[in-house]
C-alpha cells in the first residue's frame, strides 16, 4: 500500500481515536475538535493522500461539523462562506464539462422531445436551462452552440427564421436558467450574502429553488411562446427528422467510470442540498457550503483513476472572489483521467 493510501485512511482514524476515545481532562470540547481535526489535516499533509492546497480546505469542513468552531468563525481566515458554496459548485461544474455529462444530458433531452421546429426550440430551451441551474451560463452556451448549428445545418431548406429562433433561445434559456438554483450564477451568491449580512436571514439552497426554480419555468414558457408563436410561427410546421442528434449521442459511446463517478456526486449533493433541513435534525452544523465543499472533496478521492487532479505549476488565469484569489485556467489545467 502506498504511502498516499496509508495516509487516506490514517487521516480520519485517528481523528475518530482522538476525538471519541480520549478525552483529556485539561482539554475542553472544542479544543478536543480542534486537536483532533487539525491530527487528519496534518496527516493528510505530511502523505500528501490529497493534494496539499485541497487539503488546507478540510478545516472548513472539520471545524463547523466537530464543534470546534462555528463556520464563520472558520472561515474568517479564508473569506466569507457563501464563497465555499460558489468555489464547490465551481468545480463540481467544472467536472461535469470535462467529462461530456452535461453534453449527454442535452442530447437526451432534446432527442426525447424535438421532432418538430417547436419541439426542437423546446428541447434545446430545457436542456440549455437545466444545465445553467448547475454550470455557468456561458460554458451551457458555448457547449449548446455547436449542437445547435448541426440541427441548423441539416434543417438546409428555408430554415433562415428557425436559425434565428434556435440561437436565440440558447442565450435566452442559458440566462433563465441560472435564476433557478443558488449556484446557477454569481448574483444569485451575491444577493444571498447580502441579505445574510444586512438582516440575518440564511437563503439556503432549498430556500432559494422554492422561489428560483417557478420563476425560472415561468420565464421559459414565456420565451418559448414568444419565439415560436410570436416572433416566428412554427404552428404549421411539420415534423423534422433530427439524426444529428441520434449521431452525436452514439459518438459519446456507453458512459465512462468517471463519467458515472461524477454523475453519483452530483446527484448526491444534489440531494444533499435539497434535504438539508432534514439532515441537520442529525448533523446541526451542515450547510449548504460544506455540502460543496464535500463533493469537491469526493472528486480527488479517487488516486488510481482520478477525476480530477489540480496542476498548481502552471497558472493562466485569475478569478478574484471575496478576499481570496482563485488561480485557475480552462478546467484549472486539470488532468482528468
Amino acid at each position: 500500500m502506498s504511502k498516499k493510501n496509508i495516509g487516506l485512511f490514517l487521516g480520519p482514524f485517528l481523528f475518530i481515536i482522538l476525538y471519541f476515545f480520549i478525552k483529556p481532562e485539561s482539554l475542553s470540547s472544542k479544543g478536543l475538535a480542534i486537536a483532533a481535526s487539525t491530527l487528519w489535516v496534518a496527516v493528510w499533509w505530511i502523505t500528501e493522500a490529497f493534494p496539499i492546497a485541497i487539503t488546507s480546505l478540510l478545516p472548513i469542513i472539520l471545524f463547523p461539523l466537530s464543534g470546534g468552531l462555528s463556520m464563520r468563525e472558520t472561515v474568517l481566515g479564508y473569506s466569507h462562506p457563501i464563497i465555499y458554496l460558489f468555489i464547490g459548485g465551481f468545480i463540481l461544474a467544472i467536472a461535469i464539462e470535462k467529462w461530456n455529462l452535461h453534453k449527454r444530458i442535452a442530447l437526451n433531452i432534446i432527442s426525447l422531445i424535438g421532432d418538430s421546429k417547436k419541439k426542437i426550440i423546446l428541447g434545446v430551451m430545457l436542456a440549455c436551462a437545466f444545465l445553467s441551474m448547475w454550470i455557468s451560463n456561458t460554458a451551457t452556451t458555448v457547449m449548446m452552440l455547436p449542437i445547435g448549428l448541426a440541427i441548423i445545418n441539416q434543417l438546409k431548406t428555408d430554415n433562415k427564421d428557425f436559425s434565428v429562433a434556435l440561437l436565440l433561445s440558447i442565450a435566452f434559456s442559458a440566462s433563465i436558467g441560472g435564476v433557478a438554483t443558488l449556484i446557477g450564477t454569481p448574483p444569485n451568491l451575491i444577493l444571498a450574502a447580502n441579505i445574510q449580512e444586512e438582516f440575518q436571514i440564511e437563503l439556503g439552497f432549498l430556500e432559494w429553488m422554492k422561489i428560483g426554480l417557478p420563476f425560472s419555468m415561468l420565464l421559459l414558457v414565456i420565451c418559448w411562446v414568444y419565439l415560436t408563436k410570436i416572433a416566428y410561427d412554427f404552428s404549421n410546421e411539420q415534423n423534422q427528422s433530427i439524426t444529428t442528434i441520434k449521431e452525436e449521442l452514439k459518438n459519446l459511446g456507453d458512459m465512462s467510470t468517471e463519467e458515472k463517478r461524477v454523475l453519483t456526486i452530483f446527484v448526491l449533493s444534489v440531494l444533499a442540498w435539497l434535504s438539508r433541513s432534514y439532515l441537520q435534525n442529525f448533523i446541526p452544523q451542515l450547510n449548504d457550503s460544506i455540502i460543496a465543499l464535500c463533493a469537491m472533496l469526493l472528486l480527488f478521492l479517487f488516486h488510481q483513476k482520478t477525476i480530477l487532479e489540480i496542476n498548481f505549476l502552471e497558472r493562466s488565469r485569475a478569478t478574484t472572489l471575496g478576499y481570496i484569489t482563485v488561480i485557475w485556467r480552462r478546467y484549472f489545467d486539470c488532468k482528468w483521467i
